[in-house]
């Protein structure tokens, strides 16, 4: 009995010790897009894109991983949460703005913070807020590339026709949402050809291959193509079972 149970310790500690390594892996996952209507004269546009950083400050092999490979950086909602320093913030924003402009969209947890004061740590940084707005990128021979985002979803903060609005009609158009049920507002006409987002990290932990969420994943949907990420960071317990951290390397291109 006393050789069972001391088993069941070790192997429940290893457990453990395999979440906690699973919870803090410096993961980039690559991903090579084409569409065919991507605008030919831009070759190719690399995005690294980071959600749900939470706690965790951005490794540097992270940032060395895909530092030189990345046109933009896009912060997928998350940065941050209740009780985790503005330094830690600053220090992670530093860490990215050596990879490229940095763009942000809002997500549930940045408004647990004192977010007038994020939102004015992220314009002093020189981060670009995409709050029911575009970035509009223009070729040499004038094709265009929108990147649009939305403000917090779960709150009722997003407005995806304001953001259309600013964005070029005729324009190849990338969506940036922390929540993926934002695809359930996409219409066939609003030409949205790829939409990156977050917020449920995976599941983060699956009981016999169970989690309330599934893990991230792209998928082809009739109106357009989406990439859900487990994430960089936790939430609640620092553990992860099944979906490991990950950030993304994703190279867009005509095919």
């Amino acid at each position: 009995m006393i050789i069972i149970l001391g088993l069941f310790i070790i192997l429940g500690i290893a457990l453990i010790l395999y979440m906690v390594k699973e919870a803090f892996l410096n993961h980039v996952v690559t991903h090579v897009m084409t569409f065919e209507d991507f605008p030919a004269s831009f070759g190719a546009v690399s995005i690294f894109f980071i959600s749900d950083i939470h706690k965790r400050l951005i490794s540097d092999e992270i940032i060395n991983a895909v530092k030189g490979k990345s046109d933009i950086v896009l912060i997928g909602g998350d940065l941050t949460e209740k009780k985790v320093p503005f330094e830690r913030v600053k220090q992670n924003l530093e860490k990215l703005k050596q990879v490229g402009p940095v763009y942000f969209v809002w997500g549930n947890n940045d408004y647990e913070t004192d977010f007038r004061k994020l939102d004015a740590i992220l314009l002093d940084s020189g981060i670009k807020v995409l709050d029911n707005t575009a970035a509009i990128f223009e070729s040499k021979n004038g094709e265009k590339l929108s990147l649009l985002g939305v403000d917090e979803v779960g709150q009722g903060r997003d407005r995806l026709d304001l953001a259309l609005l600013d964005a070029e009609d005729k324009s190849f158009k990338i969506l940036a949402s922390h929540y993926p049920d934002i695809i359930d507002k996409i219409l066939p006409e609003h030409n949205i050809r790829l939409v990156l987002s977050g917020h449920t990290h995976g599941g983060q932990i699956h009981i016999f291959g169970y989690s309330p969420f599934k893990k991230g994943k792209v998928e082809k949907l009739d109106n357009t193509t989406l990439l859900i990420s487990n994430g960089y960071g936790t939430t609640g317990v620092p553990l992860r079972l099944g979906a490991p951290a990950q950030c993304h390397l994703i190279t867009i291109k005509k095919g």
